[in-house]
């Protein structure tokens, strides 16, 4: 209990140092009701003992929240009950002495209760119960002594509970605060936890707390999927700036310096009940997807992937357990690096051919200068025809009327335009080899440019 009278006992006690909260009601408190609560106010101290025990039972048996910790430890609860009364009912007499340490006290019992997970209604509902069971036990006291006095207790009914009020908002503005800072605190810890599992980084004597914490079974199939935009240094480099996750349920959007936030790219859901974690990272933002297990699962979830225009996405290959994470992410930035820079989505298992150029960029460049260098000697336009012909008629699985259908041109046309191009690298294009390199060489110039 903390002061309870404000208007008119500032005149016997002396100014309060914590300015009051504005009443609801106006205090009818005089130097007459002001004695009859000390008198009855002193006997309580006397009596703090019994008080503590009869408002822990009150709590066990009325507060199902409170009932594990007094099962765990009584004494403690006791302490901390009594420690409440005894700061609480000093204000009743000397609240200029007592207000201080009577709100930390209720702030410490906020904390410490939003700590243990003790719900902060539970909280509110035992403060008023203190406060309750103090009140009708200084009637009963002023009853005993002299039943006259009730009417003058009755004057200060009101600022007892305004001040119980009071209390309960110190309570639960320290139990909120406590609770963000756990937030805070368990947000930050996955943030870290996240960030080592896919730098590969964390330790496997953690991965059981990791697993525990994330929500993500150990030993469970698990890929990751990085996302960028197009407007980055695309194909070979490392995609796009850093940016924060989407608050969307399962997105991963991207924001830069100065840039206008994107659609953010919404993920379908994994295994059933699993988390789909995301992380920033310097370069593209990240997200950990677990898998089931299932045929064919990574293309259905690529194919189930939202992917807003202009915005790289590229899915790595599956991995088995948290400490392969690593490697999956290693094996998204490879997917992301082979995504067209216009953007789109790139299942790298779908893409090894293409995983293999941007893997090394130094030797792909070469490649490509070996293979297609002596077309650099024409005339752009008549260069790019050539280059447009053969990837058609390689993507047309070799035949030049598929070829000649999609260029909007003769077959016999794409066959000259093949030969001219063999004349001029010296390649053959019915042979393996030469074909292997021929495609692993435009997909070096495609995905990296003019290395």
């Amino acid at each position: 209990m903390p002061q309870v009278v404000r208007s008119r006992i500032g005149a016997l006690h002396g100014p309060s140092p914590v300015p009051p909260l504005p009443h609801r009601f106006r205090s009818l408190a005089d130097r007459e009701s002001v004695e009859v609560l000390h008198r009855a106010a002193r006997v309580l101290v006397a009596s703090l003992p019994a008080l503590t025990d009869r408002l822990v039972e009150a709590l066990y048996a009325q507060e199902p929240a409170y009932r594990a910790a007094i099962d765990s430890d009584r004494a403690e609860v006791w302490q901390e009950v009594h420690h409440s009364l005894r700061h609480n009912v000093g204000s009743l007499i000397q609240p200029r002495e007592f207000r201080e340490s009577a709100h930390r006290t209720s702030r410490w019992i906020g904390e410490i209760r939003a700590e243990q997970g003790v719900p902060l209604d539970a909280v509110l509902h035992a403060f008023r119960m203190g406060g309750a069971m103090v009140w009708q036990d200084l009637v009963d006291e002023t009853a005993r002594r002299d039943p006259d006095d009730i009417r003058l207790l009755v004057h200060v009914a009101a600022d007892v509970w305004n001040f119980v009020d009071e209390h309960c908002g110190v309570v639960a503005d320290a139990y909120r605060q406590a609770e963000r800072r756990q937030s805070w605190r368990r947000e930050n810890r996955q943030r870290l936890m996240v960030a080592a599992l896919l730098d590969g980084t964390a330790r496997i004597a953690d991965l059981a707390e990791a697993a525990e914490m994330l929500g993500l079974p150990e030993q469970g199939r698990y890929a990751v999927l990085a996302v960028a935009g197009a407007d980055a240094a695309g194909g070979a480099g490392a995609g796009a700036g850093a940016g924060s996750a989407a608050a969307s349920r399962a997105g991963v959007a991207r924001h830069g310096p100065g840039v206008a936030a994107r659609p953010p790219v919404e993920l379908p859901v994994g295994a059933p009940g699993a988390a789909v974690l995301r992380h920033p990272g310097p370069d593209a933002e990240f997200a950990i997807l677990p898998l089931t297990g299932s045929p064919g699962e990574l293309g259905e979830l690529a194919a189930a992937l939202d992917v807003p225009a202009g915005t790289r996405a590229g899915i790595g290959s599956a991995v088995e357990g948290l400490a392969a994470l690593g490697d999956a992410r290693r094996l998204a930035e490879t997917a992301l690096r082979a995504c067209p820079a216009s953007g789109g989505t790139v299942l790298l298992d779908e893409h090894l051919p293409d995983a293999l150029v941007v893997s090394s960029p130094a030797l792909a460049g070469a490649l490509a200068d070996r293979v297609l260098g002596p077309l650099d000697r024409l005339d752009p336009a008549d260069r790019d025809v050539i280059v447009e012909t053969l990837t058609a008629w390689l993507d047309a699985d070799g035949s030049a009327q598929r070829a000649g259908a999609r260029l909007y041109c003769h077959r016999n046309t794409v066959l000259n335009r093949l030969r001219r191009f063999e004349q001029l690298t010296g390649r053959c294009l019915t042979r393996p080899r030469d074909a292997v390199e021929v495609s692993l060489a435009l997909a070096a110039r495609r995905l990296l440019g003019d290395v």
